[in-house]
């Protein structure tokens, strides 16, 4: 990308921002023959009286290892929504400047502009769930500070094309956000491949999904070392807690066992889609990426309803943009995916 520079995006105030430096940003080496006395914490050890690594070094060292992704170019958050928070209050000035998202999407992103109080330009996806590059393009203003895209996508499951996104992180004067939550889902390589070829990219990624870890809240951003030295001068600097970090690493420690489950979920997933096209409610059922599918049927909130009333609790999207009559179904066990399966079959013909 040619004569991008950072700074011409960064708000003022954040320029000058110094962040806050805790103790353990102060002194790092915790060893056990060292007296800590600096950080007021209660001194009688339980496991987690000491305030967690900052820095969270041993889960990032992990990730590098997996992702293959140097270690500073990697920030951790309490989930991918604080990420995606801090890089709206690093880049974005309120009442000023402007994102674009491309509905229908994940919808934190337009809670986070009001939140931050950051005008959100929609450019709807095309029928086949899409990018319009040129009308995106055009929309764009001198104040487009973030343009989000999310693929696979949420909620209609799919990619994007790489020749799309290409194209918009190459021609946009921003940043673009790759929200990848379910890419260990797809067959497509992350983006994160092509860090370095694009200055203005930042890509999310999560450990809610996958990893099966939605409980612990945490999200990872990839950059370049610029953009990840702005974040960390907004982050709280303990903003990812001890047990969630313990936890982390565990799981990361063990990649055997997470693309097992991921197998599992895809197997699952192409018996759902094949069983789903054969029921007589469901009109279309749309390709996925991802541990979901989005399925329209013949009357949405109706067969939303009936589901609730037999146990099954799924999504209804028919208010959504491009979305009318669809449920987005997630993936779940054998047993809960024969028990949708047999709730739809009963369906037929109420």
């Amino acid at each position: 990308m040619k004569q991008f520079n950072i700074n011409n995006l960064i708000r003022e105030n954040i320029k000058m921002l110094k962040p806050y430096s805790s103790a353990r940003d102060e002194y790092k080496e915790l060893t056990e023959n060292m007296v800590f006395l600096d950080a007021n914490e209660n001194p009688f050890q339980n496991g987690v009286n000491r305030y967690p690594d900052p820095q969270q070094h041993k889960v990032k060292a992990q990730l590098s290892k997996l992702k293959n992704v140097a270690p500073e170019n990697i920030l951790l958050g309490n989930g991918s929504d604080e990420v995606l928070d801090l890089i709206f209050r690093a880049f974005c000035e309120p009442n000023k400047d402007t994102i674009i998202t491309l509905p229908p999407t994940y919808g934190m992103y337009y809670v986070l502009a009001n939140i931050n109080a950051v005008a959100n330009i929609r450019v709807e996806l095309n029928s086949n769930f899409e990018p319009q590059v040129d009308q995106i393009l055009k929309s764009a203003t001198s104040q487009s500070k973030l343009l989000f895209l999310c693929s696979p996508n949420n909620p209609t499951a799919n990619s994007f094309s790489a020749k799309n996104i290409e194209k918009l992180v190459s021609s946009f004067k921003g940043i673009v956000v790759i929200d990848e939550a379910y890419i260990d889902f797809s067959n497509n390589e992350s983006w994160i491949s092509r860090l370095a070829d694009f200055p203005n990219l930042i890509v999310t990624q999560t450990l809610s999904k996958a990893y099966g870890m939605a409980g612990i809240r945490l999200g990872v951003c990839y950059a370049s070392k610029e953009i990840i030295s702005i974040l960390n001068r907004v982050k709280p600097p303990y903003n990812v807690n001890e047990l969630t970090q313990l936890k982390a690493l565990e799981r990361l420690l063990k990649p055997e066992d997470v693309s097992e489950e991921i197998n599992r979920i895809i197997t699952q997933r192409d018996w759902l889609i094949s069983e789903l096209k054969k029921n007589e409610l469901v009109k279309i059922v749309y390709a996925s990426d991802a541990n979901f599918i989005l399925v329209k049927v013949d009357e949405a909130s109706k067969r939303y309803s009936q589901l609730i009333e037999k146990g099954i609790v799924v999504r209804n999207r028919t208010s959504q943009p491009l979305c009318e009559n669809c449920l987005r179904f997630t993936v779940g066990t054998q047993q809960e995916n024969l028990k949708l399966i047999k709730a739809l079959k009963d369906l037929a013909g109420c």
